[in-house]
């Protein structure tokens, strides 16, 4: 399997490292890519259209991973190359039309603390938290306001992975979100918001297991 990692906002894709070590050493091809998530010229469009070309002319047995924001993305970029598998990481399950900003207000969404630690990463250990930060991207505000533009879910098998240390989007929200917009009940794993950097293995483990079946 070819695994997609699409990160978040203001991240960018060293994040993914010891995710993607991981499902290399498990036989997959991994890609993933920074998005131009510091271009106020860039939108959900060029952010796809960014990962398509990081994909290549090679899009078969594609798994699409997209974390937070990044579900906005991986969702576009799995209709465009007709994936195997969509897995959304903590992240957005956006409907038609709806932007990210409409996103949080239709789904009473509630940010976290003022603490990024404590919202984002309350499981990592020191060294973990700090390697965060220093990845961390401006992130552009663009996207924010603009709409959804398929028409429909693609029709890919998805899978959703809540986190059920997550003071971003707090697992019981997004239990009811991902029942409500997908239909499915989210699998769950011990972390916080960014579990490719406190639980590497754990996820691409989870990976792994979510292509066999």
């Amino acid at each position: 399997m070819k695994f997609v990692l699409v990160h978040g906002a203001a991240d960018q894709a060293a994040s993914w490292d010891d995710v993607a070590a991981a499902l290399r050493g498990r036989g997959h091809d991994v890609v993933a890519v920074d998005l131009p998530c510091e271009d106020d010229d860039a939108g959900f469009e060029q952010y796809a259209d960014t990962v398509v070309e990081a994909i290549g002319s090679d899009s078969d047995h594609v798994a699409v991973v997209g974390h937070s924001l990044g579900g906005y993305t991986a969702t576009l970029v799995a209709d465009r190359v007709s994936a195997e598998l969509l897995v959304l990481v903590t992240a957005m399950v956006p409907r038609p039309g709806e932007t990210p900003m409409e996103f949080w207000a239709d789904t009473g969404h509630r940010f976290g603390t003022d603490d990024e630690i404590e919202t984002y990463l309350p499981d990592a250990t020191p060294e973990q938290a700090e390697r965060a930060l220093a990845l961390g991207r401006d992130q552009s505000g663009t996207p924010m306001s603009e709409p959804f533009p398929l028409e429909a879910w693609p029709e890919v098998p998805t899978r959703y992975l809540a986190c059920t240390r997550d003071n971003f989007n707090p697992v019981a929200w997004t239990r009811a979100m991902v029942r409500d917009r997908l239909g499915i009940e989210a699998d769950e794993i011990d972390a916080g918001h960014c579990p490719y950097i406190t639980r590497p293995g754990e996820l691409a483990e989870r990976l792994h297991d979510y292509a066999a079946t």
